[in-house]
């Protein structure tokens, strides 16, 4: 990784980008990328699309999601305390001694979500936090204070942990799922660019919004595109870190390689391509099975329009949806040299049909 990429990564995993509130961190991912591609559009919800040969007929996404967890307030008592509501899948358990960023319309507004002491805790009746019982501590003693903050009932909230290296060798952050995968899908990009590579069709890179609360902008942009061939990439669990259990949640871990995923929305078709080209190229890789859905923006591109044929490659992470996700820096790597000798030897016009 370059210096230019580096700064990239981390400017764009330590901006907020709540969902529903993504624009921000769709702005420094278009900047970054704009180089390296012909054109971009955006939709009305947020999604962007930078293509590379907007005039070919055929029609190649590789999609990651720009939206990460948030809380919204949802009630300000008369003491001044907040108390939220979730804006996709935030955790409660670990919210208490957290800090927090609200986004205000005047600026950002530093809070706490606050927990009673130990010593006053009756050990017997132990409360754990729940929605009804977490709130966040704006140095406010009234509703009133809190309201001339700019916070009101709505205002979005996010922790405010950055991105930092953890022994050299994985990245650790908020929000690696899924702005981890809009940097891999960038890189891919730039890399088509500084190759020189010449591909036969048009290709759209897609940073899709609200992914967290049900794949919904990768369903509305699927139906603008129309693509003929979509591969995704998102993150998924390692389970050989302490309390999972292998049998229910499978067999991956951190640092070996890309997660190929098998599943009714995998074309498979396009799996055998894509694993084809990981053993050609010596790329290490892991498999998942995904019963039903694979609960990634791979489904609503699967499904869309008369059909598509869809992948998923993920990318190991340890604490998902915690403010301290990690990805181990050799899988990032492995990741997108998938993602681009997959997409640079896909064929124009390439028929994914099991009966033709």
């Amino acid at each position: 990784m370059d210096t230019k990429s580096r700064d990239f990564l981390f400017k764009y995993l330590n901006n907020a980008s709540p969902t529903g509130f993504e624009s921000s961190g769709q702005q420094i991912w278009l900047d970054y990328i704009k180089p390296y591609t012909d054109t971009y559009f955006t939709d009305t919800y947020g999604s962007a699309v930078a293509v590379i040969n907007p005039e070919a007929k055929y029609k190649v996404v590789i999609e990651a999601h720009a939206d990460e967890i948030s809380w919204f307030v949802n009630y300000v008592s008369e003491q001044g305390y907040i108390y939220v509501i979730r804006n996709g899948g935030s955790d409660h358990q670990i919210a208490p001694s957290k800090r927090v960023n609200i986004h205000t319309k005047k600026g950002v507004v530093k809070g706490i979500f606050g927990w009673p002491a130990i010593h006053v805790r009756d050990k017997s009746k132990e409360e754990t936090p729940t929605l009804k019982n977490i709130f966040i501590d704006v140095g406010a003693s009234s509703r009133k204070e809190v309201e001339e903050m700019g916070i009101h009932v709505g205002t979005v909230i996010t922790f405010d942990d950055e991105l930092m290296e953890l022994n050299e060798k994985y990245l650790v952050g908020r929000a690696l799922d899924n702005r981890i995968g809009g940097f891999m899908i960038a890189e891919v990009a730039r890399r088509i660019k500084e190759n020189n590579i010449k591909l036969p069709f048009g290709l759209y890179v897609v940073n899709a919004v609200q992914e967290e609360i049900g794949l919904r902008g990768a369903e509305m942009i699927a139906h603008r595109i129309k693509p003929d061939l979509a591969i995704v990439t998102d993150v998924t669990h390692d389970t050989n870190s302490p309390m999972y259990d292998k049998i229910t949640s499978g067999d991956i871990s951190l640092g070996d390689g890309p997660a190929v995923c098998y599943g009714p929305a995998v074309q498979n078709n396009v799996l055998e391509m894509i694993l084809g080209v990981a053993e050609a190229k010596g790329i290490p890789f892991q498999r998942r099975a995904a019963s039903r859905s694979t609960g990634t923006d791979t489904d609503a591109f699967a499904y869309s329009n008369e059909g598509v044929a869809s992948a998923l490659i993920s990318i190991p992470l340890k604490y998902m949806h915690t403010t301290v996700e990690m990805c181990a820096k050799d899988d990032l790597e492995k990741t997108i040299q998938l993602i681009y000798e997959t997409v640079v030897q896909v064929q124009d016009g390439q028929d994914f049909r099991y009966i033709k």
